[in-house]
């Protein structure tokens, strides 16, 4: 941690020009600045760093960032504190000391952000981002302190309890500094921008992020969470603050040119242009590599591709679920095949996924899957809804499709606004029982003596006697002793305790008793029904009732997709209504652009920010995918017209003409920021500029607009050597890559859109995955949106009056079809 480690003890670590910055992310020194009156400090371990991580050199995507456990084994801060913990107003967690009850809130009660509303109540002089605490520090010559986090992070909590409820600290915080605060998930640019400071001056990076910076908000020194006080081999918070005061009153020229550097350097690094590239990379030779990097770090037992943490990254089986499409004749094709379809099912069966109310928590901490993080992510479950629906696509395999629709089941009823509209998250924390400190798990838990209380019935024809709550620990692993390690919880909050993971397939539990499969099958289902009904008397998680448009735009792809491809209307409704919302509360007609957020009110009502939060490049690129989703789900061409309006405002707002690609960030939004960047990693989510290859191939391929195609190439190129250098860190722009180089079939429906005979050739179309593919429906109205953009659909005729499909590829298109049949040989030869 740079924070503690370098610039508080011998010197400050700077990153090195021209080393390799963007894929590597490595500590470098560009020189020492001996700092007066700073004796050596030994290193404070930090949280787990939950960087965009390297493994086996590569720089693979684990899914990063979102989310600390209290158990992750490096994890070992132990901090003794008496500070109560936080009110926090409307953003309460919890509220565990009624004197707490009497404080005076800060100006952070004004905001809007569940984050920010969990500080209101803090001792410290808080200003939220924005001119009016840039104009306090240069009018009064302070450093500013930023600290950046969001509403459902463990170690955010932990550090807000200790040291942002601290008098002493919030003194230090208000008289010396002054003190920002910032939910990343409201300003994304600025977490990406001290972000990347912070990862490339120290060994990684995660939240809480505390970095300070000079008046002219350019970074001194960073790090993430802090305990509050020294221990033999920690430095505390009030310490670091000290000797940053001291410092910046001593060597503060020093401290400013220092600064300087940094950020020049950084600029220079992070720079993605095409340069004198005329074209992009080789798409065979990008998925090679990417494919075996990511062959060599498999986990062959249970799937994923790291030790621990293990991230589900969906871009990663998305990747192999491509690769195998493309290589599916060779051994290498099948290899990625099973290694996709091998980790999504040991996913689904370990305790990562919440077997009682279904959903997929953050992370596992473990390498098999058993022990999560418990938080609860939107983008997660809108992205694995969507990997699990073509599992089942590939494999036919109905235990797919089951996980696919309980995940959206679940956002349904836990993550949904009733305008139709999706939640961010539900967290990791909850008190045992009311009125207690939150622990973390402690709603996902479960010890023997509640499942047998709760499952006392026998279970007759059985070869021993039994019980079905006995049934229900064996097959899902529950012990007296509780089946969390000691060391994934160091705190001993979870002694005892039990997370649920299916340890023998329905025949091997079903053989064991001498039981029918599918009575053993009900049984389970009824007992984790059971359950559920139980554990609702149970406080609950925090729920971070923010929503942000780039993953409500996850989430209507994650409706529309496994709608489509199940063949269920109910769940494309869902698509439609929150396409619906995207449209109404977060659209401004005006201008055309979208917002980044809006909250839930009282009463059901939906509130923005004054002045409003406006859209990041995600928000427009993740929106627009969801639109051109639900397009083929719903044939509403609405839809799409409202895609290409999007995608007209994106390339106007963040394109970079000189370089290609397109900046994270409006100009004038990250205005006074020192880096504009241009994302460049696939992580938890995809980066925004590989959603935005694939948008304009789609959108090409919908309207035949050649700017789109060239945007494209333009994108690819200019990240070239982002690719070239560590293909498997942009596994979903290595796959826009071979999409752009391949053929993108354009499947025309001739028909009319309620008619049986066309549905039966849509539902034949969603039922086979195609990764690089249009569909569309051809009403015969020559007038109609689509027909307009392409004028050949005209051309296209029915036969015999039936529904007739066309494969159009190269501006030439197939026979005619009318039998699904025919149109699966087609498409799957």
């Amino acid at each position: 941690m740079l924070g503690a480690r370098a610039w508080l003890g011998r010197g400050l670590l700077l990153p090195r020009a021209g080393s390799g910055f963007a894929a590597s992310r490595r500590s470098e020194r560009l020189g020492e600045t001996n700092l007066a009156g700073s004796p050596p400090m030994s290193h404070l371990p930090s949280p787990p760093q939950k960087h965009k991580g390297e493994h086996k050199g590569h720089g693979l995507p684990r899914g990063s960032e979102r989310g600390s456990s209290s158990r992750d084994k490096d994890r070992s801060v132990t901090v003794n504190s008496t500070v109560p913990m936080p009110v926090g107003g409307k953003g309460s967690r919890t509220s565990c000391s009624p004197s707490t009850l009497q404080k005076v809130p800060n100006r952070l009660i004004n905001e809007k952000s569940p984050y920010l509303l969990q500080h209101a109540y803090n001792p410290v002089d808080w200003y939220p981002w924005g001119q009016e605490a840039f104009d306090k520090a240069r009018k009064e010559n302070k450093p500013i302190f930023l600290s950046v986090g969001y509403s459902t992070c463990h170690w955010c909590h932990m550090m807000e309890e200790e040291s942002f409820q601290n008098e002493e600290i919030g003194r230090l915080l208000s008289e010396d500094f002054v003190s920002v605060k910032v939910d990343r998930e409201e300003r994304p640019d600025v977490d990406k921008v001290y972000m990347t400071f912070v990862q490339a001056t120290s060994s990684g990076g995660g939240w809480p992020m505390n970095v300070w910076l000079t008046p002219n908000l350019q970074p001194i020194v960073g790090g993430t969470y802090f305990p509050p006080e020294d221990g033999l081999t920690r430095v505390g918070f009030r310490t670091v603050l000290l000797r940053i005061r001291e410092q910046w009153k001593q060597n503060r020229n020093t401290l400013l040119e220092n600064s300087q550097r940094v950020t020049t350097a950084l600029l220079a690094r992070s720079e993605i242009s095409m340069g004198d590239r005329q074209v992009p990379p080789s798409a065979a030779t990008m998925n090679s590599r990417c494919f075996q990097q990511l062959d060599e770090g498999y986990d062959e037992e249970y799937g994923g591709f790291a030790e621990a943490p293990k991230f589900p990254t969906p871009v990663i089986l998305n990747f192999l679920f491509s690769y195998w499409l493309s290589h599916r004749l060779t051994q290498d094709g099948s290899r990625a095949q099973q290694m996709a379809l091998h980790t999504l099912k040991m996913m689904a069966n370990g305790g990562i996924r919440d077997h009682v109310g279904q959903g997929f928590h953050r992370y596992s901490t473990d390498r098999q899957w058993h022990i999560p993080h418990f938080e609860k992510m939107l983008y997660d479950q809108a992205q694995l809804a969507v990997a699990y629906s073509q599992a089942f696509q590939i494999s036919g395999d109905e235990f797919y499709s089951d996980v696919a629709k309980g995940i959206l089941q679940y956002v349904a009823r836990n993550l949904s606004h009733r305008s139709g509209g999706f939640y961010s998250a539900e967290d990791a924390d909850s008190p045992p029982e009311r009125g207690m400190r939150p622990k973390e798990g402690a709603f996902y838990v479960w010890t023997v003596k509640e499942v047998q209380q709760l499952l006392p019935e026998p279970v007759l024809g059985a070869t021993e006697p039994l019980t079905s709550g006995q049934l229900l620990m064996k097959h899902y692993g529950l012990t007296e002793a509780g089946n969390i390690s000691p060391s994934q919880d160091p705190k001993g909050e979870l002694k005892g305790q039990n997370v649920l993971t299916v340890r023998y397939s329905l025949e091997l539990t079903a053989a064991r008793f001498g039981l029918d499969v599918d009575a053993v099958r009900t049984l389970l289902n009824t007992g984790l029904d059971k359950l559920f009904q139980a554990r609702k008397h149970r406080p609950k998680p925090h729920l971070d009732s923010k929503m942000l448009a780039a993953w409500n735009g996850l989430m209507v792809s994650g409706y529309a997709v496994t709608g489509a491809v199940l063949g269920l209307e109910r769940l494309i409704t869902y698509a439609i209504n929150g396409a619906k919302f995207l449209k109404r509360h977060m659209f401004d007609v005006a201008s055309g652009r979208l917002m980044r957020t809006c909250y839930a009110g009282p009463g059901g009502t939906i509130e923005h920010s004054n002045p409003p939060c406006w859209g990041f490049l995600e928000d427009y690129a993740f929106v627009v995918r969801g639109l051109l989703d639900l397009y083929e789900a719903s044939q509403e061409s609405s839809w799409l017209e409202w895609a290409l309006r999007l995608q007209d405002t994106q390339d106007r707002l963040f394109w970079d003409s000189r370089g290609g690609g397109y900046f994270s960030s409006e100009a004038e939004l990250g205005a006074g920021l020192p880096l504009r960047l241009k994302d460049d990693q696939d992580g938890a989510e995809p980066s925004a500029n590989s959603v935005s290859a694939h948008n304009l191939l789609r959108l090409h391929g919908f309207t035949g607009h050649k700017d789109w195609m060239d945007k494209c190439v333009c994108l690819l190129t200019a990240f070239s050597e982002r690719m070239r250098r560590v293909p498997v860190a942009l596994p979903e722009m290595v796959r826009a890559l071979s999409a752009h180089q391949q053929t993108l079939k354009q499947i025309v429906i001739c028909g009319d859109p309620q008619a049986k005979d066309t549905k039966a050739l849509l539902q034949c179309v969603h039922s086979i995955y195609i990764p690089n593919k249009v569909l569309i429906l051809a009403n015969g109205d020559p007038s109609s949106f689509l027909s307009r953009q392409l004028p050949f659909l005209s051309t296209l005729r029915r036969l015999e009056d039936r529904a007739t499909a066309y494969v159009c590829e190269d501006q030439a298109c197939s026979m005619p079809v009318t039998e699904p049949c025919d149109l699966r040989k087609l498409l799957h030869p």
